[in-house]
């Protein structure tokens, strides 16, 4: 049954895309941004981030539990959709995809600096293309893979809280002087989360793509990138398109060297729609197996 909500939900996302207006994950930023503003004065910081993650996360876990119980399939329909941003990874790659087929790049850095955290002033258009597709194929963790797999395991709740731990990640997870110790459990939580469904991300990017030379960056290059999770799915899917991604970044104005990795190929433009289209392969991959897993256990 949870193959079919899934499906469901995927179609609704499809049609619908994001709420432009009262999507509840901004609501929950808005809640999670008072907790913290009121908990985070410098002191135990690890003890009350633990504190905040709780009484943020538990009582919306507890409610979806409940009123899973209750409507049954509707309400898992609901709280799936609003916890997927297929369409809007989509519509944004999409976005900066169409300014670089008119050459504008002034427009083509504004779009991608929506995507990404690093600075996109300068950005070339190689630099553009890049920040791109790594952004589809990390947050295809994020935004899809990772809420599905935790509705799969726990249902309505499950996704709920992975989907909030994710958010409070994005918003606490900074190794800064204000976070680096408020935040600390979070990102650490993030990070377990996010390990089985990374890894199944990055197998489901090899299987549809260059499968050995995905392997093969995943195995020898997962460890040259800051991130856990990221490395894996970033390196499979750069092998798997077999482009070289990375290379040095922007933040906050100062210039950080990050790693080259994936294959020898400089990505173009149409590498932007083929790593969408190995997101999509993959997302109906893991619906095949969820759907023919339900058969044999039905």
């Amino acid at each position: 049954m949870n193959a079919l909500i899934a499906l469901g939900a995927l179609i609704v996302d499809q049609l619908l895309g994001e709420l432009s207006r009262w999507h509840p994950l901004v609501g929950f930023g808005r809640l999670a941004d008072r907790v913290e503003g009121r908990l985070n004065d410098g002191r135990d910081g690890k003890l009350k981030g633990v504190v905040a993650l709780l009484i943020t996360t538990f009582p919306f876990v507890l409610l979806a539990g409940v009123l899973e119980s209750t409507w049954g399939i509707w309400v898992s329909l609901v709280v799936l959709y609003f916890a997927l941003g297929a369409r809007s990874l989509a519509d944004h790659a999409r976005a900066v995809a169409s300014e670089l087929e008119r050459d504008d790049m002034e427009t083509a850095r504004e779009k991608v600096g929506r995507m990404v955290s690093r600075d996109s002033t300068d950005m070339d258009r190689v630099s553009v293309i890049r920040a791109t597709i790594e952004s589809v194929l990390e947050n295809g963790l994020d935004a899809i893979f990772g809420a599905l797999f935790w509705f799969f395991i726990a249902g309505a709740p499950g996704v709920v809280f992975y989907r909030l731990v994710n958010t409070l990640d994005a918003m606490w997870g900074y190794r800064n002087e204000r976070f680096s110790a408020f935040g600390w459990f979070t990102a650490k939580l993030d990070d377990l989360l996010n390990w089985i469904p990374a890894r199944l991300v990055a197998a489901s990017y090899a299987l549809m793509g260059n499968r050995a030379q995905a392997m093969d960056c995943w195995r020898d290059q997962a460890g040259l990138l800051a991130s856990p999770n990221g490395g894996p799915v970033m390196t499979a899917g750069a092998g798997a398109l077999d482009i070289e991604l990375g290379g040095p970044a922007a933040y906050q104005g100062k210039r950080v060297e990050k790693p080259l990795f994936g294959g020898d190929n400089l990505p173009d433009l149409s590498d932007i729609y083929r790593a969408l289209d190995l997101v999509y392969k993959s997302l109906l991959l893991w619906l095949l197996m969820a759907l023919t897993w339900s058969l044999l256990i039905a």
